[in-house]
């Protein structure tokens, strides 16, 4: 096996025990980057001179004092290029911020390093994460479909094991969604657990860091280094008895066959595995939270474009521009109609969960659409967003296509632990 093929709870592993050294991980990494990504073009800005000599010093710091390494230490991992990164560029996919350098990493990039892991380089994006120019970021699976986005380049690059971790974010469905159409893991904690400091906003009340991984391992090692409430706490979670709630969501019109079998497949597994699984359903005022998330989004995002608006309007993509114009005739009153519901239904969503213990449900409608004109719909993912519920993505099957589907598991706010440890018990049934 080379070495960019282990995940990075493998890795970690390997490199913590002496098996591997971080340089020839990177060096396989940058190896399978250069074959692959001039088809799957998942990488805006990666420097191997930079990731060697910091791979390099990850192993020096290794043998000087073993007892002293985080998580990731040695480990690679790419960032979604609307994060900050102080040695590479940071261009949110926009010509107004071409060759922009910021002077600091973002926080997320700051604690990934502080826990040893390499900066292995910038991953394409959808404008601002946002609208506008899209990724040029093909599915690895099939490259003639869209790998999802807003995080296009962050979940094909995990996905066709350029890297083992990659950071994404999510405003509606923009992270968990590419996680099910690359067939990877992906996991977006609760909304605020971490910083997003050094993050290009668009809707600040929804925007979330996420990680991929190519395991649950590898979501939980992140985590780790991430100092989620209750990681190192809490026992593993056995997986018979396990309370699962199949939940079809009151968008569920928009799913599409291949979604729908996933999802009756995965849960068939569980309970074949132990789980004890049943239908759920969201109360009936829970129905309108597709469209709080967007009111929201389009309400926030508004004053999140208004200062590129006035100052470089020519160069703002018409897309991003409508939120200062017109923007679907969102006014004072329905956005804070819409926080009043979001509120409302947050403060109610743990007591769903007295006779279940997690959710499962769609993490998109289908396979991956055809073409880069889309991302795909996030309608499966908006309703959790606005939830500000942890979310993690888990593969389970392929469609008629040939292309990955896959599950989302949801637990109440600040379950992060939690999640992770169901997910652990759930992976080897469901994937």
């Amino acid at each position: 096996m080379e070495p960019y093929e282990l995940t990075a709870s493998e890795a970690a592993r390997s490199i913590r025990d002496g098996r591997l050294t971080s340089e020839a991980l990177v060096r396989s990494c940058l190896e399978r980057i250069e074959a692959r990504d001039p088809e799957i073009r998942a990488w805006i800005h990666v420097d191997p001179a930079l990731a060697l000599a910091a791979a390099r010093d990850a192993d020096k710091r290794l043998a000087g004092n073993p007892s002293a390494v985080g998580p990731l230490h040695g480990v690679p991992f790419g960032v979604k290029d609307v994060i900050d990164t102080a040695d590479l560029p940071t261009t949110h996919n926009s010509p107004i911020f071409q060759g922009h350098r910021p002077s600091r990493d973002a926080a997320c990039v700051a604690i990934a390093r502080s826990a040893g892991g390499i900066l292995l380089g910038k991953t394409d994006t959808v404008e601002f994460a946002s609208g506008g120019r899209k990724a040029a970021t093909r599915n690895p699976v099939n490259t003639d479909h869209t790998p999802g986005g807003s995080s296009s380049g962050s979940g094909a690059a995990v996905g066709d094991r350029h890297v083992p971790l990659a950071f994404g974010t999510q405003t509606g469905g923009s992270h968990i969604r590419p996680a099910s159409f690359n067939g990877i893991y992906g996991f977006k904690p609760t909304w605020g657990a971490v910083s997003r400091e050094g993050v290009k906003h668009y809707a600040v009340s929804l925007d979330t860091i996420g990680w991929y991984g190519r395991s649950v391992a590898d979501l939980a090692l992140m985590a780790e280094a991430f100092r989620l409430e209750g990681m190192g706490e809490t026992a593993p979670v056995p997986l018979a008895g396990l309370r699962v709630g199949v939940c079809r969501s009151p968008v569920w019109s928009s799913i599409e066959p291949a979604g729908e079998a996933a999802l009756h497949l995965a849960a068939l597994r569980l309970e074949a595995a132990g789980a004890s699984v049943e239908p759920f359903e969201l109360p009936a005022d829970f129905s309108t939270l597709a469209e709080v998330q967007d009111v929201i989004r389009r309400g926030e995002g508004r004053a999140a474009f208004l200062d590129l608006y006035l100052g470089d309007r020519h160069r703002l993509h018409e897309e991003l521009a409508d939120h200062c114009e017109h923007n679907r005739g969102i006014t004072a009153r329905s956005l804070t109609e819409a926080y009043d519901v979001a509120g409302q239904c947050r403060a109610r969503f743990a007591g769903l969960f007295e006779r279940i213990d997690v959710i499962l449900t769609p993490s998109a409608p289908g396979e991956a659409p055809k073409g880069l004109h889309t991302t795909g719909d996030h309608i499966f993912n908006g309703i959790w967003t606005v939830l500000h519920a942890p979310c993690l993505a888990m593969p389970c099957t392929h469609g008629p296509q040939g292309l990955p589907v896959g599950v989302q598991l949801v637990a109440p706010r600040f379950a992060d632990a939690r999640l992770l440890a169901m997910a652990g018990a759930m992976a080897a049934a469901v994937a």
